[in-house]
């Protein structure tokens, strides 16, 4: 019993199957809610119906499969409560990101552009943006992302600056988040939460201890744990169930070889 010798392409097979197979077939894993994404989902929800909150896109490309099952559970949250959203990004890659996942959800809860969310589109130099957006938000975005003057949309004309704002939702795969606590948080004292890769999760945990970020939502783990607050099996948790399945595999596998290297030793 040699498993060194065993062709590596097997050991890919398994692990293409042990990824699909819970892809396909339906299953669930038991999810048990944290206590940072129940804050968050208790913040949108405590958010009166009608008014603002702020979803910033602040990701690039590469951290799509992670974090768009987070931006996908968190709008149809504040698409079910009626609040109006405020879409912009403070990353050029996520800009169209931002958009597409607005638009896309929006369709399923009957929300229209103008009446129930804008898109701002994306600002450079995001320190600037975010202090900017405290002062007049029209002053950093004049115009939104499909170059309307969203100021002249009639939900929307009174919206000037955090004031305005119930939440701030940074959706990040970096450090932005950082930027909207230290500036729009300590100096605005605007609300601020997050939704993150969970590489950076813990990173942000002393935030969240602190009181300066309110709550946060990690990874697929977190994205699982809110569409189970929803009601709903998204990308979170099937991401998370073939993630375990792979991880399962990988564990398994790795007994295997070591059984085979003693048995061979003795």
């Amino acid at each position: 019993m040699n498993l060194a010798r065993i062709d590596k392409r097997w050991i890919y097979l398994l692990l293409l199957v042990a990824v699909t197979v819970p892809l396909v077939v339906k299953m669930k894993l038991p999810v048990r809610v944290s206590s940072e994404t129940q804050v968050v989902f208790d913040a949108i929800d405590q958010v009166p119906e009608g008014n603002f909150i702020i979803l910033s896109f602040d990701i690039e490309a590469s951290s799509l499969p992670e974090i768009q099952p987070i931006a996908d559970a968190i709008t149809r949250h504040a698409f079910s409560r009626n609040l109006k959203v405020v879409g912009l990004a403070l990353f050029s890659e996520g800009t169209a990101i931002g958009y597409n996942v607005l638009s896309t959800i929006a369709r399923r809860y009957d929300k229209e552009y103008g009446r129930d969310f804008i898109y701002l589109g994306f600002r450079p130099q995001y320190v600037s943006a975010i202090l900017g957006i405290g002062e007049n938000i029209a002053g950093v975005f004049p115009l939104d992302y499909l170059n309307n003057d969203w100021t002249e949309l009639a939900n929307f004309s009174e919206l000037k600056d955090y004031s305005d704002i119930d939440l701030v939702v940074s959706l990040a795969d970096g450090g932005l988040p950082t930027y909207w606590v230290e500036y729009a948080g300590s100096r605005y004292h605007q609300k601020v939460t997050t939704g993150l890769t969970a590489v950076m999760a813990t990173s942000y945990f002393p935030y969240t201890a602190s009181g300066q970020l309110t709550g946060l939502v990690g990874g697929l783990k977190g994205a699982a744990e809110y569409e189970k607050l929803l009601g709903y099996v998204g990308g979170g948790q099937r991401g998370m169930l073939a993630q375990s399945s792979g991880h399962l595999l990988i564990i398994v596998l790795v007994i295997l070889a070591n059984v085979a290297a003693f048995w061979k030793r003795s």
